[in-house]
């Protein structure tokens, strides 16, 4: 069994969003939508485990972490005053915040996620200024 933990967390986050760009390479476009928000997931976990003793993701005793809910993982990770005062300071991080909540778990079903929305997700997360997975590494 695999066990998660704060590092494992992070190395998912990357991996994933490198898979993302080979995704787009290929006009996958679906699959790409898909892998950014969960890139986002696993960076909040992260964050998550950052707050146990041994930076292990917690197991069944916190059955509320196993969510695939952005807003609650922030939350969850303490950064949600954090995240409403980087909205606050910046118009541009606070729509690409809404731009991530857009995303769920349920769009690895939906295979309608056409360029336009796969581009703006992935610009959400990873612009280097105002992108989400940016802020959220400064927690992690």
């Amino acid at each position: 069994m695999i066990r998660l933990n704060r590092e494992l967390l992070q190395q998912l986050s990357e991996q994933h969003l490198g898979d993302v760009q080979v995704l787009l390479e290929r006009k996958r476009w679906p699959g790409a939508y898909y892998l950014a928000g969960y890139s986002v997931e696993c960076a909040l976990k992260a964050c998550i485990a950052k707050l146990t003793r041994a930076n292990d993701f917690p197991h069944k005793d916190s059955p509320k972490v196993f969510t695939h809910n952005l807003d609650l993982l922030v939350e969850l990770a303490g950064l949600k005053q954090a995240r409403i005062n980087r909205a606050e300071s910046s118009r541009d991080f606070k729509l690409s915040w809404a731009e991530v909540l857009k995303w769920s778990e349920e769009s690895r079903y939906d295979l309608s996620t056409g360029e336009r929305e796969a581009k703006n997700l992935i610009n959400a997360i990873s612009d280097n200024q105002e992108g989400v997975l940016p802020w959220i590494k400064r927690h992690w």
